[in-house]
C-alpha cells in the first residue's frame, strides 16, 4: 500500500509561519514530499481555509487526485456476502475461499491466495466498520447470568420494599438483550426466567452459557467432569440445549453477557431510579419498554441495530421450540405402590400398573401433572389433583388388571365384608363413616378395623366389636379394638376369675433371743 503524505498538516504548519525545511524537519518528513505538496496546493490554489473543514483523505485526494489508488489484478469476491456467510455454522474463511477459488476457476479469472483472501477480508471489516464473524457465529450461544444491582417494589399502603433481581440474557452474535425481573433467586425462578427468555426469543440455541451459581452447576472443578443440576440439565435438553459453563474467576467466557449486565444497569435501572412500582407486572412491562428502547438503538460502529441484527440474520437460524414449554418439576423418590396399586403424593392416591405393586416408585410432579417412574421408565400419568384435596383416587383402567376381580375400595365394598363378618361390625363401620363429612375420608378407619379379621378370625372382631359398642365410645375405631383382641377380653372363657389368697391365720414372729443385743446369731 503507499503511504500517503500527511496533506494537510504540512499546510497547516505552513499557515502557522512554518518554511518548508522546518516543517521537514519537525515532522520527519523528507524535503521532496514537502516540496509536492506546496506546488500542487499552489497550482490548485488551496489554501489553509479552504481544507481546514476536510479530512486528511479528501486533502489528499484534492491535491493528488488519482494517486495511490491500487487495483488489483485479481477477481474480487462479494465481500457483504462472505461477511454474512461467515456467520453460518461451521462456515470458514478456508471453505469461503475454496469456494470462491473454484468460482474463479470456472470463469477463468485470476484468484487470490488464502493468505491475501483473509487480509482483505479483514480490511474490509475495518473500513466498514463491521464485527468480525471470526469470533461468533449466530443462534449458537445465549449467555446468562443474574444483574448485581436490584431493583425494588414499593407497597403504596405500608411503604414496605420488595427487592426484585433482574435475569438477563444475550446473544453474543447480535447482542441482543432479554431481561426479565424476578422475586428471588431461587432454582425454580431460575428455570421459569429460561422458559421466558426462549419464548421470547421464539427459538432456542445450541449452547447455554451460565456462571457457576449453585442453582445450574453442582461442581466446576478444574479437572473433570461439570456436575450440573439435574432440573436445570432437564431443562436444557427439553429445548435441545447443553449447558456449557464459563470458567470460575474468567468472565471473558461470557464478555457478552458481562457487558449486557452492565448496560442493564445503566439503562434501565438507573432510568428507572426516579419512578416507583407498586407490582411485578407493571415494573415487567417498563423495564420490557426500556430493553425494546435499547436493542433498537444503532450500533456505533456496525451497520443497523441488535433488533435488526438479530430479525434479520440470526433468528431465522434458531432451532424452533418444542411443542410444549417446559414445567418445573420436583422429584419424590422411593415410594412404595400399596396394595391397592395406588401411590401417595400428598394425601391422594394415584395409579400404578398392577404389576409394580409392591415395588418402589419416583414422582415428578409438575404444577399439572404426576407422572410415576421406574427408573427411567414412566408408568403412569395423572392430573394432579387441586391442592387441599385429600383421600382422593386418580385411577386409569389401563392400570387395572384384566377382569372383574379388581374393584377399588369405596364405602359399599367396606360395608359388604362388614357384613360378611357380623352385624356388629356392620355397626362400627357405619359409624366410622358418619363421623366424617365425607366418606373417603373414613375408608382407611373402616378398612383398618376389618383387616383385624386377617390377625384374628372373624368371630373374635365380631365379638370385640360387640364389647366395644357396649362402652362409652359411640364409634369404636382400630385403637379401641386392638387392645381388646390382643389381651383376649374377646373370648368368653379368656377372663380368669381372680386369685384366691390363702386366708392368713397367723405369722411368723422371731422370738426375743433374736432381737437381743449380743444374743445368739
Amino acid at each position: 500500500m503507499v503511504r500517503k503524505i500527511r496533506a494537510k498538516l504540512v499546510l497547516q504548519l505552513r499557515a502557522e509561519g512554518l518554511s518548508g525545511r522546518a516543517i521537514a524537519s519537525s515532522q520527519a518528513m523528507s524535503r521532496k514530499s514537502i516540496t509536492a505538496v506546496l506546488e500542487a496546493a499552489d497550482a490548485a490554489g488551496l489554501g489553509w481555509d479552504d481544507v481546514a473543514e476536510r479530512s486528511e483523505a479528501e486533502v489528499y485526494e484534492l491535491l493528488f487526485p488519482g494517486r495511490g489508488e491500487h487495483q488489483s489484478v485479481f477477481a474480487q469476491p462479494d465481500w457483504e456476502r462472505v461477511h454474512r456467510e461467515l456467520a453460518r455454522v461451521g462456515v470458514t474463511l478456508k471453505l469461503l475461499h475454496g469456494e470462491y477459488a473454484d468460482e474463479c476457476a470456472t470463469t477463468g479469472a485470476p484468484a487470490m491466495g488464502y493468505d491475501r483472501f483473509c487480509r482483505t477480508y479483514q480490511r474490509h471489516v475495518l473500513v466498514t466498520g463491521a464485527a468480525s464473524r471470526v469470533g461468533h457465529k449466530a443462534a449458537q450461544t445465549v449467555e446468562v447470568d443474574w444483574s448485581g444491582p436490584t431493583m425494588q417494589l414499593t407497597d403504596p399502603v405500608t411503604a414496605k420494599t420488595t427487592t426484585v433481581y433482574l435475569f438477563v440474557a444475550c446473544l453474543p452474535f447480535s447482542r441482543f438483550a432479554f431481561v426479565e425481573p424476578c422475586l428471588d433467586m431461587k432454582q425454580d425462578t431460575w428455570l421459569r426466567a429460561h422458559v421466558a427468555m426462549f419464548e421470547a426469543l421464539s427459538g432456542s440455541v445450541p449452547r447455554i452459557v451460565p456462571d457457576n451459581l449453585k442453582t445450574g452447576v453442582i461442581k466446576h472443578p478444574r479437572e473433570g467432569e461439570i456436575v450440573l443440576n439435574d432440573a436445570y440439565r432437564e431443562m436444557a435438553a427439553h429445548y435441545s440445549a447443553a449447558v456449557l459453563p464459563a470458567r470460575v474467576k474468567a468472565p471473558k467466557d461470557k464478555a457478552s453477557g458481562e457487558n449486557t449486565v452492565w448496560h442493564v444497569a445503566m439503562r434501565i435501572i438507573a432510568g428507572l431510579r426516579e419512578q416507583r412500582f407498586s407490582s411485578l407486572p407493571e415494573l415487567k412491562a417498563a423495564i420490557t419498554e426500556r430493553v425494546a428502547a435499547y436493542n433498537a438503538e444503532p450500533f456505533q460502529k456496525r451497520a443497523g441495530s441488535r433488533a435488526s441484527v438479530f430479525a434479520t440474520e440470526e433468528q431465522p437460524l434458531l432451532s424452533p421450540l418444542p411443542a410444549a414449554a417446559y414445567e418445573i418439576s420436583r422429584w419424590a423418590y422411593g415410594r412404595r405402590v400399596a396394595r391397592n396399586g395406588h401411590v401417595i403424593w400428598e394425601k391422594n392416591h394415584y395409579s400404578v400398573p398392577f404389576a409394580h405393586i409392591g415395588t418402589k416408585v419416583d414422582l415428578r410432579i409438575t404444577d399439572r401433572v404426576l407422572q410415576v417412574y421406574r427408573g427411567q421408565q414412566r408408568l403412569s400419568s395423572h392430573l394432579l389433583l387441586p391442592a387441599g384435596s385429600a383421600n382422593e383416587y386418580r385411577t386409569n383402567d389401563a392400570d387395572l388388571p384384566a377382569g372383574g376381580r379388581y374393584q377399588p375400595w369405596d364405602a359399599a365394598r367396606v360395608r359388604d365384608w362388614a357384613e360378611r363378618i357380623g352385624p356388629s361390625a356392620v355397626i362400627v363401620v357405619n359409624r366410622i363413616f358418619e363421623s366424617v363429612p365425607i366418606e373417603e375420608q373414613g375408608l382407611n378407619a373402616a378398612l383398618a378395623v376389618l383387616r383385624l379379621s386377617r390377625r384374628f378370625s372373624a368371630e373374635r372382631v365380631e365379638s370385640a366389636c360387640q364389647i366395644a359398642l357396649a362402652g362409652p365410645v359411640r364409634s369404636p375405631r382400630y385403637a379401641h379394638l386392638q387392645p381388646i383382641l390382643t389381651t383376649g377380653q374377646d373370648r368368653a372363657d379368656g377372663l380368669r376369675p381372680p386369685r384366691e389368697e390363702p386366708a392368713e391365720h397367723g405369722g411368723y414372729v422371731r422370738g426375743a433371743d433374736y432381737y437381743a443385743a449380743g444374743g445368739a446369731q
